[in-house]
């Protein structure tokens, strides 16, 4: 198992290059169990249980509600420019840059103003201890830097998939790991577990460049099976604003994986870490999540911006105590060990 551990590792700081899914080079050592496509091709639709303020057209992502024409799937070995343009498997790149011309909304309805001046809207950097507001997480541990000049270069962490949930309410659940600028959030990165309709699957996402969110090609797994998720810079150690980074999210029990690589990050100073997030939409029952009760992220490992370990982060742990419904909501963590309870 040491073995494997380092062979992942060293896969997710050198894949880069285009949008994939499908058994790694070195599945041959994982168990071979034959993957297939997901059935989710698209985000869910926001449907009639969302917030009355977000209008119709819109779906769900790990970042809000955006509008159906902003989210884009990228499809086998395509890979998104820093130009926000799309480079197509054949090696053809789009004409025009994908913009959003529509507001995107927190999970709770309220609509989200981006700042346009990148100076202006970088403020005193301050320790996080709640989520943010950007998404209105309803769970999760994170920690930042303390300084706009101090950033983190990778992210990864272990974690199971759960039971299916008891109950199918049309509910939403994403649960991921994550990083971002405290200061300025315009890239978020971000290996997903999803699960909608009965079935979990993974995909790797970049929130958003010019209003746009961007996924690698979806992945279906299973209960029990245990995910793989890294965020790491593609630049030399010490780079404080790494240009492009890759997104990893692996599924170690059959070696089926799907990744963002050398995705850009906006010029983002990634000073904000999360070790573990939940956050679910149209949850009207405690029997909407898995009967686990708990989800855990292990073996968390959090890297500066040379690379070297981060041995004892501070997590922060914050969850929504007026949820409803309310079911058991808590975080406790470790430096390298966060568990979320529902």
């Amino acid at each position: 198992m040491r073995h494997m551990e380092s062979v992942v590792v060293l896969i997710a700081m050198a894949i880069g290059g285009t949008a994939a899914s499908g058994k790694l080079a070195f599945s041959s050592v994982l168990a071979d169990n034959s993957g297939h496509d997901s059935v989710h091709k698209s985000p869910p639709p926001a449907g009639p249980n969302r917030p009355g303020s977000v209008p119709d057209g819109y779906v769900v992502t790990p970042f809000g509600y955006f509008h159906s024409s902003c989210v884009h799937t990228l499809a086998e070995g395509e890979k998104l420019l820093a130009n926000g343009r799309v480079q197509h498997a054949n090696g053809t790149i789009g004409a025009n840059a994908p913009a959003c011309s529509y507001p995107h909304y927190t999970r709770n309805g309220k609509v989200v103003n981006g700042a346009t001046n990148k100076d202006a809207a970088r403020t005193k950097v301050t320790t996080a201890t709640t989520s943010p507001e950007i998404n209105g997480w309803l769970e999760n541990a994170n920690v930042a830097t303390g300084s706009a000049a101090v950033s983190y270069g990778a992210l990864n962490a272990r974690w199971t998939v759960p039971s299916q949930p008891a109950a199918d309410n049309g509910q939403v659940l994403y649960f991921f790991p994550g990083l971002e600028d405290i200061d300025f959030t315009q890239s978020i990165l971000q290996p997903v577990l999803t699960w909608y309709r009965g079935q979990w699957f993974l995909a790797s996402w970049n929130c958003c460049l010019s209003g746009i969110v961007v996924s690698s090609p979806p992945v279906n797994v299973s209960p029990g099976d245990e995910i793989y998720g890294s965020i790491t810079s593609t630049c030399a150690p010490g780079t404080l604003t790494c240009a492009t980074w890759n997104v990893l999210t692996l599924d170690m029990s059959t070696g089926e994986s799907t990744t963002l690589g050398d995705t850009p990050s906006n010029g983002q100073i990634f000073n904000w870490a999360f070790g573990g997030v939940l956050e679910p939409y149209f949850v009207i029952s405690c029997d909407d999540f898995p009967p686990d009760g708990e989800l855990t992220f292990e073996k968390v490992e959090l890297f500066d911006q040379n690379l070297r370990r981060v041995h004892n982060p501070r997590w922060g742990d914050s969850f929504n105590s007026t949820e409803t419904p309310q079911c058991n909501y808590g975080v406790k963590s470790n430096p390298h060990k966060i568990a979320l309870s529902y």
